[in-house]
């Protein structure tokens, strides 16, 4: 009735490919509430990720939500040491922040919570595999070369920072690199006007590096409220965050004292420390084997799914949701 397979059947009767908050969950409440023998994999531990680079945890704990607010917390206090002289406050030098210590404390707590994923796994009876899991048949998955069966494969693998193809990209940091640089940015260019640009513009703003905010459209924040939109703007420039609107980025350049020039469809304004993309992220679907058992997917790599009817089995099922803002995929092999 739960959907377990005969003992000896298969290894597992779930086999999860990475162990985000979708896939750990997933894996954690298969074992505990039905029973099911549950193997997850996941690839070592990385703050920025890779190919071969992951960590238990996933996007949301080690290179997003989690460690953003870290940073978050850090840079709101430069605005509250401007706020106390008008409450009586008065000292005679102003407050200094050392970046290497804000990142070391950061990377203590994501290691932290590495441990309470390993525990909550553990306590379920999950078997935890390290390494990069592959999809060899629908009932077969490879992890660095060794082989697991399982009555059903889900796919929780999340995304990762998407990059436009333009000269000089090679130049730029993503979200992931933002997290976890060697040094705060003096003078820092962000491209995109979604919520994650705005919010490291933010973060950095806070921690007084010089912002320029580069957005396609002209306004940031496409898709929210119209006054919601104009009033963040409004106030971000008030804190001195510098908006290009309608700017569209061409090229990047590095200049032999190690300075970044960015050039847009308007003009090239040069003297960045770093320059950052947060221009949306694409499903991590890469190299998982999903073509050759037949797994339809489009052009950025996300699984084409069809409606889902309630009480069909059907050979191959697919269902696609989202979590902290991410996509976690679903694959359940049925047969």
């Amino acid at each position: 009735p739960n959907g377990s397979s005969s003992a000896g059947e298969y290894d597992y009767d779930l086999f999860t490919i990475g162990a985000g908050s979708g896939g750990v969950r997933a894996s954690r409440f298969a074992s505990t509430l039905y029973g099911a023998r549950a193997a997850i994999c996941e690839m070592p531990f990385s703050t920025i990720s890779a190919d071969d680079l992951g960590g238990l945890g996933g996007t949301c704990v080690l290179r997003g939500c989690v460690p953003k607010k870290l940073l978050v917390y850090a840079s709101k206090f430069s605005h509250e040491f401007e706020e106390s002289h008008g409450f009586g406050w008065a000292y005679d030098t102003d407050p200094k922040h050392d970046w290497s210590t804000l990142i070391a404390n950061k990377n203590t707590e994501l290691q932290r919570l590495v441990g309470i994923y390993k525990n909550i796994l553990k306590n379920a009876n999950v078997d935890l595999i390290e390494g990069r899991g592959k999809v060899v048949d629908p009932h077969t998955v490879s992890v660095d070369g060794k082989l697991y069966t399982a009555k059903n494969i889900l796919i929780a693998v999340g995304g990762r920072p998407s990059m436009p193809d333009i000269p000089g990209i090679e130049h730029v940091i993503d979200s992931d690199a933002a997290l976890d640089l060697p040094s705060k940015p003096e003078k820092i260019a962000i491209v995109g006007g979604g919520y994650i640009a705005l919010e490291f513009a933010g973060i950095f703003n806070g921690l007084k590096s010089d912002v320029h905010v580069f957005i396609r459209q002209p306004k940031v924040l496409r898709g929210f409220d119209e006054e919601v939109r104009d009033f963040v703007a409004e106030q971000m420039s008030l804190r001195g965050i510098t908006f290009h609107t309608e700017h569209s980025p061409q090229a990047i350049t590095k200049s032999n004292d190690g300075l970044l020039s960015l050039k847009t469809n308007k003009e090239t304004i040069g003297g960045f420390s770093h320059v950052m993309f947060a221009t949306g992220r694409k499903p991590n679907t890469k190299n998982l084997g999903l073509e050759e058992v037949g797994v339809k997917m489009d052009k950025k790599g996300a699984i084409v799914v069809g409606k889902i009817i309630r009480g069909l089995q059907v050979p191959l099922a697919f269902i696609v949701t989202m979590t902290s803002g991410f996509f976690v995929i679903y694959l359940s092999l049925l047969g």
